[in-house]
């Protein structure tokens, strides 16, 4: 297990007791699995409550700063105006900052810990598809009328399409021959679909589609779930909230449970659509967002999933092209057939679409 410093422990779980010579007590760290980003844990203490610790990933977050300062405008936003979404309480490890710099400059900060909860990692049922979809629409409508110029971007341009088309040009530009020579196939239907980097450009120069607040990593695993009632507790993993277009929550849920398998099956023909799992996304996000959003926003939402789709087969592409720098691998092709699955559920999504929404993918 990750070794935590003293000195963070100390930080989050101050104790001030009456009595001389007491202290919190034994603290007890365990681990916990399922993210893939931050180092995250859960600490107890005989006379604290519970808390959730993390240490920020400064290889993803070049700002570690800016992450928090995000999460604390938008968590003071929703304690004052909108009582209805609840958001984790950050701790505070000093009396005005909830951010702990340690002495090999790793930064820590910690959540209350909701008990009873649990992290549902996929879609099983319509329902619950249905009320994730509504819980990211929530923290959407929730900050509508937020100044999105306090949010800082964090990740420059993380849903950007038309600078995940420039880098997808820059590699298949490359020299990487032989990979170049394996991907001629799927980088010939990647560049027959450009047209989805063309909308988006239209998409970033209307007035039509206004940039909101986004959670920008929307899928079932970052909702927490009552493990009594079955019920949605609270959205979580705020990290890359940033400023953003209509389709990216709703297509990254799309994206991650409308497909009746993950982003690792490689034996394409089982991939399908589950037409109810996209009926149920949907109504459940316009159900919260459908007076919120503009004539063109509705008129051109459900171009979400393919948006995102598309963007996703793009960087994994990118990625195997450029050799392996960003998404971890566990053999050589993994990121190019990470790539074809994604161009596969494109495919299937737009059949899929065209037949049930009149989709028009010209």
């Amino acid at each position: 297990m990750k070794q935590i410093p003293k000195e963070v422990l100390d930080a989050f779980t101050m104790y001030k007791s009456p009595l001389a010579n007491s202290d919190a007590g034994a603290i007890a760290v365990e681990p916990i699995s399922g993210g893939l980003i931050n180092y995250s844990f859960k600490v107890s203490s005989p006379v604290k409550p519970d808390y959730l610790l993390q240490q920020i990933n400064k290889k993803v977050f070049a700002n570690p700063e800016h992450v928090q300062e995000n999460y604390i405008n938008i968590w003071k936003y929703a304690e004052l105006e909108f009582p209805g979404l609840r958001l984790p309480s950050p701790k505070y490890c000093g009396v005005m900052t909830t951010l702990f710099v340690d002495e090999n400059e790793n930064y820590w900060r910690a959540f209350e810990f909701i008990e009873e909860s649990k992290m549902v990692p996929v879609a099983q049922t319509p329902e619950q598809a249905k009320a994730t979809a509504a819980t990211f629409a929530k923290f959407t409508a929730t900050f509508d009328d937020f100044n999105i110029q306090q949010l800082k971007k964090v990740i420059p341009g993380f849903h950007d399409l038309s600078l995940r088309y420039h880098q997808f040009e820059e590699a298949i530009n490359g020299q990487s021959y032989e990979r170049i020579a394996r991907a001629l196939s799927l980088i010939d239907e990647l560049k027959k679909r450009e047209r989805y980097k063309h909308f988006y450009e239209i998409i970033i120069e209307s007035k039509e589609f206004p940039k909101r607040v986004m959670h920008h990593d929307a899928k079932i695993a970052n909702v927490l779930f009552d493990c009594r009632t079955g019920e949605v507790v609270c959205p979580v993993d705020f990290d890359t909230v940033m400023p953003g277009y209509f389709f990216s929550d709703l297509g990254d849920m799309i994206r991650s449970m409308v497909c009746s398998e993950d982003e690792t099956c490689t034996d394409f023909e089982r991939i399908t659509i589950r037409s109810e799992f996209y009926e149920a996304i949907v109504s459940g996000y316009l159900e919260i967002m459908g007076e919120k959003l503009t004539t063109a926003e509705k008129k051109y939402i459900h171009y979400s999933g393919p948006l995102m789709i598309y963007m996703q087969a793009l960087r994994f592409i990118t990625d195997y092209l450029s050799g392996d720098i960003y998404y971890r691998i566990n053999h050589p092709e993994q990121n190019l057939l990470r790539a074809k699955n994604q161009l596969v559920l494109l495919q299937k999504l737009e059949q899929f679409l065209s037949q049930s929404y009149n989709f028009s993918n010209e």
